[in-house]
């Protein structure tokens, strides 16, 4: 029986558990990189998969037992709720993040030595070089820039969307790609957001979620 649970369940396979491409080509490995990116229902999943609500359920059960996926949540729905389904803090660790720890040791060191702006100052610089080396002449329209500014977070350890809204564009992730640094060194979102400046072109707020399981979210202004 498919039973509802907030708190995934944990048994001795997670640590066997490996997201090489054969897994990550399988049916519950797109589920797991279509949760990466955003939070979804079982009708959602069904959709973008095209399977059965009930074939969903039946992977989703294997991953909240693997310790992969948790409920995030419900919407109402016709008849009954709809569950919200998205990666465990577990999963989302599995996805690499090799320079972690290292970059977080350096922000802390150059915040020892540096005076609050010119703290700053680095952190920008550091996103704006990024960003020119992510750069391409070839990107003559906003949608070929959106499509680099997403691939340079996904190379970084994200995984992001876009959508336009009034004029805007928002991109976003749920997969931050800096979450071990963010926490200490909430600044680090500017280095995403001067990376994106430089590639789209144009201004870029940045309005990130720095909760424990932190989520990038960037606006810039496209039309």
């Amino acid at each position: 029986m498919f039973t509802e649970s907030n708190k995934p369940i944990r048994n001795n396979k997670m640590a066997q558990i490996n997201f090489d491409r054969r897994f990550l080509e399988s049916t519950r490995g797109r589920i797991i990189l279509l949760l990466r990116r955003n939070d979804l229902t079982v009708n959602g999943l069904a959709a973008e998969l095209d399977l059965t609500d009930n074939a969903v359920r039946a992977h989703l059960l294997s991953l909240e037992r693997d310790g992969l996926i948790s409920q995030k949540g419900m919407i109402k729905g016709v008849r009954k709720p709809h569950y919200i389904y998205g990666l465990s803090d577990y999963a989302r660790e599995l996805f690499p993040r090799p320079y972690g720890l290292l970059f977080n040791r350096l922000l802390s060191s150059l915040r020892g030595v540096l005076s609050p702006s010119a703290f700053m100052e680095r952190i920008r610089d550091i996103g704006f070089g990024i960003g020119k080396e992510n750069k391409r002449s070839v990107d003559t329209n906003m949608n070929q820039r959106v499509d680099r500014a997403i691939a340079a977070i996904e190379s970084l350890g994200g995984s992001a969307t876009a959508v336009i809204e009034n004029g805007q564009t928002i991109i976003s992730s749920n997969s931050c790609p800096f979450a071990e640094a963010v926490k200490e060194h909430p600044e680090v979102c500017k280095v995403t957001e001067s990376m994106l400046s430089e590639i789209l072109e144009t201004d870029v707020v940045e309005s990130c979620d720095r909760s424990s399981s932190p989520k990038c979210c960037f606006q810039a202004r496209t039309a």
